[in-house]
């Protein structure tokens, strides 16, 4: 890749927001009278460079890209940890997870009532529920598997998928284990729906025809591409001409998603709601690279606290109130779901607690100058692993690294060249500032299971 179009892509331009033609002038009828319906889509251990319009050449996906298209492509578009559980229970308050102690993913224990997302959290379900939302939960869920932390009982109206955070494409048994165990529609078990993807996919447009006269939060959580890596034939012969045997599973499983996501898209179209609709689309964390994604130029991967762990393909569209086709180049993060939605949806925040994300429209539309974080903060396994993003500044540190290193993204968006011993002030500076954060922030509530 040319070092422009690098740079381009890695959302290194001087401007905040770009757009191809005239400056963008938000429409007068941005703020409609009718609330909102919110679609969040989240992916499974996409990497960063599995989209077309972050560059994937190898693996087509039309109408993930068209989210981007019709909208906005979030360059530095993050979540708030490196993998999964943890990114779900921050995009589902609005919160640094480590508030509450949701750092490592749970282990699948249906009888736990101790292990899961904290009752006492507010979710975006449940705000939205509150001013008249009818909301869905497709997908994995992996907040929880016991009867308190269940979709149902967490301000979702329905919920169609599996409990744990992972599960076979191709079969289900009540055997108790977590990948095996039968697909749920709220809380009762259902036969094995077949491919496992294009049924989510199939619900969630059904989801939308059944809620098109009414506001609704649809929340769309495949578990693709993460593993097992199973694919239909129908997909792999899409692929034939991908010698790598997981690079090609991979990026079947990756197009059936697609498909999911374009009949989802097509579903709001026939509705006619694509003017009413708020739609997010990321991953949750950066790609596992053992399984075949692709996080170029990025370093790192799934786990990591590098930018290859959770800087993600990130967009979003809303037909007649967001700009087409625009680039926002200032990071964002998964945080800022919850408050963006809220905001457009005209609910009040409960002002008990302490929010970390940020309505990024006013941001992307003009009408607020600067950047929605100052800083953004990551930790994985109480402090194995930590970093502080602030501006074109990042400290990575932890206990399992050597020492305490200092990358300038503004030059070096893949992290090749440690400054730290060239500026120590920024060291110091960043390092205190972490550690204030962190004293705000308590223990996990569970070790994680594969440490």
């Amino acid at each position: 890749m040319k070092r422009r179009a690098f740079l381009r892509n890695m959302g290194l331009a001087a401007a905040a927001v770009t757009l191809p033609g005239e400056v963008f002038s938000a429409p007068q009828e941005a703020r409609k009278t009718r609330k909102p319906n919110v679609i969040v889509i989240l992916a499974d251990d996409q990497g960063y460079a599995d989209t077309g319009f972050t560059g994937c050449t190898d693996i087509p996906t039309p109408n993930i890209d068209s989210i981007a298209r019709h909208g906005v492509h979030f360059t530095q578009g993050v979540v708030s940890h490196p993998y999964c559980s943890p990114t779900r229970a921050g995009l589902m308050t609005g919160r640094y997870q480590q508030r509450f102690g949701h750092e490592c993913n749970p282990t699948y224990l249906p009888t736990d009532h101790s292990v899961g997302i904290p009752t006492s959290e507010l979710l975006v379900s449940d705000v939205l529920a509150g001013v008249g939302y009818v909301t869905g939960a497709v997908g994995k869920w992996h907040l929880g598997a016991a009867p308190p932390f269940h979709p149902n009982r967490r301000g979702f109206t329905e919920f169609y998928g599996f409990l744990g955070g992972g599960h076979d494409y191709m079969r289900s048994e009540a055997t108790g284990k977590e990948y095996l165990d039968p697909l749920l529609r709220n809380d009762k078990p259902l036969p094995h729906p077949g491919y496992l993807t294009d049924a989510l996919s199939d619900e969630a447009a059904a989801f939308v025809r059944r809620h098109s006269d009414e506001p609704f939060l649809l929340y769309l959580a495949y578990n693709a591409p993460h593993a097992p890596m199973q694919a239909t034939e129908e997909y792999l012969q899409r692929f034939e001409h991908i010698e790598d045997d997981k690079r090609r599973r991979y990026a079947a499983m990756v197009s059936c998603v697609d498909d999911g996501v374009g009949r989802v898209l097509q579903a709001v179209r026939e509705c006619g709601l694509e003017n009413d609709t708020l739609i997010f689309f990321l991953s949750d964390n950066g790609g596992q690279t053992l399984w075949g994604a692709d996080n170029t130029p990025l370093r790192g991967r799934k786990g990591a606290v590098y930018e290859g762990g959770f800087r993600v393909p990130f967009a979003a569209q809303w037909i007649g109130t967001l700009p087409q086709g625009a680039r926002y180049e200032h990071p964002v993060s998964s945080l800022d779901i919850f408050v963006t939605a809220a905001a457009a949806a005209g609910a009040a925040l409960p002002s008990d607690r302490v929010y970390d994300g940020r309505d990024v429209l006013p941001y992307v539309l003009g009408g607020k100058a600067g950047e929605p974080h100052e800083r953004l903060f990551w930790r994985a396994g109480n402090g194995w692993n930590y970093a502080v993003r602030e501006s074109r500044y990042k400290l990575v540190g932890g206990k399992r690294l050597e020492k305490t290193e200092l990358y300038d993204l503004s030059s070096d968006p893949c992290e090749t060249t440690d400054i730290a011993a060239e500026k120590p002030d920024e060291v110091d500076r960043l390092s205190r500032a972490y550690e204030e954060w962190n004293r705000e922030m308590v223990p996990p509530r569970w070790p994680d299971p594969k440490a």
